[in-house]
């Protein structure tokens, strides 16, 4: 079936929402982190490892498992769900952000993007209909429309272009788009122009998506440009439908964006951080392979209960396995770091019901940043506006 998104509450002192999306895998409350499964797996972690974090949906990464090993594959196996021994909702997205990432400006025209097999340099052409063909043998709960994701900073003529662009390649996508039991979402582009994200919404919801993404962020913005980029889109989206910030997951940006109404999230982040030893913690991300660490025998949060936290793991022991680039560390680190973030959308969602959102984000920024402060020049309008 296709999702169905219920808005059940607007928190009074900004625009965050508190919902639930049904889907064939039961129904999942949000605002909600969703772990990146770029290879059909969350790296290092078991599908069990993630029940037990209460992850509701994960995302797998439509341009690398189109490599390997191949949709046709995963078609024989089944879909995802029955290849990655995962019975929970998983989102597919349209492998437009990595092959942006490897394509030159010139080597993107209107038929779609031409650039090199990073693993073998063969040749390739990513299209919105060959995207659509990939997500539906792929048989992913939800799919993503082929976009054309641009840096910042770029000027208002070429943004103009490239969310023209966007919005034919949608057309194109939700044309061949023929697997009824998937979802499909549009993708809101137009960079710091609220003119330009207005008119992308207005132009997607005419074609009818199941759901809208917030593209083209975290690519190079300020945090307070970020924010009114989010705010620009979701001032004119639905109320009716699902919103979905792709590739956000510092946990400020999480509180920042709820609080201007988007619903999912998702980032490598945790388990990339976890990779490198950084820790994700109440009171602001620590390095573990600091010296100070070495002696320390208490576990990351005595509040925390993930696996890694109730298990005991001490400071001292995760470091030495870090240090000894042990793979346990990155793995231990991970389902900490993955469940800090789950966690954090949970706060959220008690805060949006008891409309105590700012005071929870005042508390938040004050014990994570502590004396520092934010990171960035405090922007309000585009929550209260």
């Amino acid at each position: 079936m296709k999702i169905k998104y219920n808005l059940l509450k607007e928190e009074k002192n900004t625009h965050a929402r508190l919902g639930t999306i049904e889907t064939n895998y039961g129904v999942f409350e949000t605002p909600m982190f969703m772990p990146v499964g770029t290879e059909a797996t969350v790296k290092t972690l078991s599908v069990e490892e993630l029940k037990d974090n209460k992850a509701g949906i994960i995302l797998a990464n439509t341009y690398h498992l189109w490599l390997r090993p191949g949709e046709d594959v995963i078609a024989k196996a089944g879909g995802l769900h029955q290849f990655m021994n995962w019975d929970g909702p998983i989102l597919t997205d349209s492998g437009g952000f990595q092959v942006f990432s490897l394509a030159k400006p010139k080597d993107i025209t209107e038929e779609g993007v031409h650039f090199k097999n990073h693993l073998n340099g063969d040749n390739l052409l990513l299209t919105p209909e060959k995207s659509i063909e990939i997500q539906n043998k792929l048989d992913s709960d939800i799919a993503m429309s082929f976009d054309e994701c641009i840096g910042w900073p770029a000027d208002y003529d070429y943004v103009k272009q490239s969310v023209e662009r966007t919005l034919r390649w949608a057309k194109r996508g939700k044309k061949v788009f023929n697997n009824t039991r998937q979802s499909l979402f549009g993708i809101v582009q137009g960079g710091e122009y609220e003119d330009l994200r207005k008119m992308c919404v207005e132009e997607l919801v005419k074609i009818d998506f199941d759901g809208y993404s917030i593209g083209g962020t975290s690519v190079g913005e300020d945090k307070p440009t970020m924010y009114k980029m989010v705010r620009f889109a979701t001032k004119y989206l639905p109320k009716d439908k699902v919103r979905y910030l792709m590739g956000v997951g510092d946990p400020i940006d999480i509180v920042e964006n709820v609080c201007r109404g988007v619903d999912i999230f998702d980032c490598v982040s945790p388990t990339r951080l976890a990779r490198h030893g950084h820790v994700l913690t109440k009171y602001g991300k620590i390095n573990i392979k600091n010296a100070k660490y070495k002696e320390d025998f208490s576990p990351i949060s005595e509040e925390c209960d993930c696996y890694t936290c109730r298990s005991k793991y001490s400071k001292a022991y995760i470091r030495h396995l870090i240090v000894a680039n042990e793979t346990l560390g990155a793995r231990l680190l991970s389902i900490h770091n993955i469940r800090f973030l789950i966690h954090l959308t949970e706060e959220l969602r008690e805060a949006i019901k008891t409309d105590t959102l700012l005071e929870y984000r005042e508390q938040f920024i004050k014990n994570y940043y502590g004396d520092k402060g934010l990171p960035y020049k405090e922007e309000m309008e585009t929550i209260k506006e």
